[in-house]
């Protein structure tokens, strides 16, 4: 079945990186859309990019220039580069697989805080 396991998160200083990674398995990965959405605590999910089976990629303004996605079809393996992260970008990090079903994997966590 379609797994996706996040991993990367943790506690990072205002101004730093950190780079996620979501292991994909039970499906094609080459040939689908994977997307990264966040859950800011006592907010709802929102949508931060989208990398096509073709590598063009679509970002909410906020992170552009910020955050960058990239995949790796042969370790069918998807991340997110984040750079000067701010306290708010605190929030749960989930890789997905949108279409006629939706998958997510269970989030990691990206606190960042002095």
């Amino acid at each position: 079945q379609v797994q996706l396991v996040e991993c990367g998160g943790g506690l990072v200083q205002p101004g730093g990186s950190l780079r996620l990674s979501c292991a994909a398995s039970g499906f094609t990965f080459s040939i689908y859309y994977m997307s990264w959405v966040r859950k800011a605590p006592g907010k709802g999910p929102e949508w931060i990019s989208t990398i096509s089976n073709g590598g063009i990629i679509t970002s909410t303004d906020s992170v552009k220039g910020l955050f960058t996605i990239s995949r790796d079809n042969v370790k069918n393996t998807l991340h997110l580069q984040m750079n000067s992260l701010k306290p708010e970008d605190t929030a749960l990090y989930y890789c997905a697989r949108f279409g006629p079903m939706d998958y997510w994997g269970k989030g990691t966590l990206v606190t960042v805080s002095a």
